[in-house]
């Protein structure tokens, strides 16, 4: 199964976790080539690589990506950034969450593009930028009613009346963030939508020609035509997955990450036996219970306990039990042949069957960013060509 597969950050001498992640790059490149088909014709695309690609792997990702022609990447740190960098990528990058003013020093040694929000994060750029005698090029964020970073519309105008102070400093894009685009209800969206419009009006009668404005997310790019600008930000549905099921019929996209096991432990047990932590499974009936080598220290949510589920020959199987930090217990009995080593699917397909990290958060109430961000790098990852 591991034919033709890098297996990334670990040594080759070590020895191989039944648990791991199976990357798929091509996956990944036909989510990118299929956006870039959706898009008209000269959108720049900014590809969201933050929180190791969704979980993916920074590196491997961002690789491939740069390889089909990016504009950007997106981070939210500039530690990720500079990992990005270190690894020998030279495409753009913007840190979306701004930079601390103790960070300021790297965003010129490793060329990054900050995202600035206010006066002030403005005014330690700016400044730093004059005593280096160079120019910063950076990305304003706007708040459209997100109501977290970003300068007020109804203050744009002051804001650059003391920008001018910066002449270092050249507004290169102009951004803003949605935060409901995966919404039926579209109304509060298309408000943001008009709000950036004004916004950019101000920016531009402010003297400033912003070469970049966007605001399209996963979610926008799919459900909202009128938010794309010249640049979106894909994020999530370049892994393949989707902000909303009900898109999977507006755009086709391939899971990229597999989330595998296998039995390492197959048991015969007694009906009326309780199972794990806090006795929450007793056995209704004679049972044969399988333990996988996987838990929430790995990423595998603790409330899939008693009601996630995993595939095994083909077939699917019942999480029973509290799911521990290191294993999970799934009833085996009504699989027809099961035998220690076989493979166990908890993100992927399998035969005919899938579980797909969409199902996974609607089980975990939770959404598909939460489940690919929390695998974590104890698992390892393997990267398919």
């Amino acid at each position: 199964m591991l034919t033709d597969i890098i297996h990334s950050g670990v040594a080759k001498a070590q020895i191989r976790r039944p648990t791991h992640a199976l990357i798929d790059l091509s996956a990944l490149e036909y989510n990118y080539r299929t956006i870039k088909e959706h898009l008209p014709h000269d959108t720049a695309v900014l590809s969201v690589v933050k929180a190791n690609a969704y979980g993916h792997g920074t590196i491997e990702t961002a690789k491939r990506l740069e390889s089909l022609g990016t504009d950007f990447f997106g981070v939210a740190i500039c530690e990720e950034a500079i990992e990005l960098r270190e690894a020998g990528i030279k495409s753009p990058i913007i840190i979306l969450s701004g930079i601390p003013k103790s960070q300021t020093e790297y965003i010129f040694r490793f060329d990054l593009t900050p995202l600035i929000f206010d006066i002030a994060s403005a005014e330690t750029i700016g400044m730093f930028a004059e005593k280096a005698g160079r120019k910063i090029k950076v990305h304003l964020k706007v708040d459209t009613g997100m109501g977290r970073l970003g300068v007020l519309p109804e203050q744009l105008s002051s804001f650059f009346e003391m920008l001018k102070n910066f002449r270092a400093i050249e507004i290169e894009g102009v951004a803003s963030h949605l935060c409901e685009s995966e919404n039926k209800d579209n109304r509060y969206s298309l408000k943001q939508i008009d709000r950036f419009h004004k916004a950019v009006q101000i920016v531009r009668s402010c003297g400033y020609s912003p070469r970049y404005l966007h605001i399209a997310n996963s979610g926008a790019i799919l459900n909202l035509p009128s938010s794309l600008f010249n640049m979106v930000r894909p994020g999530l549905m370049l892994y393949g997955s989707y902000p909303s099921k009900r898109f999977k019929k507006k755009m086709a996209l391939k899971p990229v990450m597999s989330f595998v096991t296998e039995i390492i432990h197959l048991k015969e047990v007694k009906k009326g036996l309780p199972l794990s932590y806090g006795r929450r499974f007793i056995t209704a009936r004679d049972s044969l219970i399988a333990v996988i080598p996987v838990g929430y220290g790995d990423g595998l949510p603790r409330s899939l306990s008693n009601k996630g589920q995993v595939i095994i020959g083909g077939k699917k199987a019942s999480i029973v039990g509290t799911i521990c930090m290191d294993l999970t217990i799934v009833d085996v009995t009504d699989l027809p042949h099961v035998e220690l080593g076989d493979e166990v699917i908890l993100i992927g397909r399998q035969e005919s069957e899938e579980i797909t990290a969409q199902d996974v958060a609607q089980t975990a109430g939770t959404i598909p960013y939460e489940i690919l961000c929390g695998i974590n790098k104890r698992v390892p990852r393997f990267y398919r060509n």
